[in-house]
């Protein structure tokens, strides 16, 4: 199975934002993106919108409804409790039912935190997230729910029913090419294969680049999915947003 590329845009967004402009654009990065090999793209609207915005959202998933990008899914992820504010954002629950994406990723991120850094702690959040992820289906949504790379983990987000784990690869990121990796890859191994086990897919994201994203496919699988969005835009920098995706499609590969 070959893994797919999912193109997280919120650093484009950024950039535009510090000028209160619409450069760069976040639908014409879509496009490159798409274009140039992305199968997915990703989203993660905050309550701040300090980055992607509802209406980044709605346009979107208005392109890609389009018919010739009927192979592209829109996945969008956040913190399903952060509700409607002042400043616009309607509720994460509410944004992800009007965009109908093809996917939406539930993350335990606070309002200060910088990016997501942990996932779930199901012996606090099942009891709320389970009548979340019921709603999301309802909306004919698959759900996939950021957790840490243990079996225990997939196993409860397995018991909610959610569809997909995203395995959070900061660990793998931080231990690359340390002593401690071969132990910490095993640990994503072990999760991926039992998710697998339970008849779940596995996506993985977070800290993800084209230094360290071939051994962690290599050694994870099946792996479906990984989302990267802060590397590929850096990179782009230097190289082109349609060259950089191009050489993260080879290493897919």
């Amino acid at each position: 199975m070959r893994t797919r590329l999912s193109v997280n845009l919120n650093k484009v967004a950024l950039i535009r934002n510090s000028r209160r402009a619409n450069v760069p654009s976040v639908i014409e990065a879509a496009k490159i993106a798409i274009n140039a090999g992305a199968e997915g793209i990703t989203v993660h609207p905050r309550p701040d919108m300090r980055h992607i915005c509802p209406q980044d959202v709605y346009a979107l998933s208005e392109l890609l409804a389009d018919d010739q990008y009927e192979h592209i899914e829109l996945n969008i992820e956040g913190n399903p409790y952060a509700g409607p504010k002042k400043n616009g954002f309607p509720g994460f629950i509410e944004l992800v039912k009007k965009a109908s994406p093809t996917q939406c990723t539930l993350v335990p991120d606070g309002p200060t935190q910088l990016t997501s850094d942990h996932g779930w702690d199901f012996n606090i959040s099942s009891k709320t997230l389970s009548p979340i992820v019921r709603r999301l289906h309802e909306e004919n949504i698959r759900v996939s729910l950021f957790v840490d790379s243990t079996e225990k983990s997939v196993e409860m987000a397995r018991a909610l029913r959610s569809d997909r784990v995203e395995l959070f690869t900061g660990p793998y990121a931080e231990s690359y090419k340390s002593a401690d990796q071969i132990k910490v890859l095993n640990s994503f191994r072990s999760a991926a294969k039992f998710a697998h086990s339970l008849g779940m897919g596995v996506n993985a994201g977070h800290d993800l680049n084209s230094e360290n994203l071939a051994t962690f496919c290599k050694a994870v699988v099946p792996l479906h999915e990984v989302s990267i969005g802060h590397a590929i835009i850096s990179d782009a920098i230097w190289l082109g947003l349609e060259e950089t995706i191009n050489r993260y499609i080879r290493i897919l590969n």
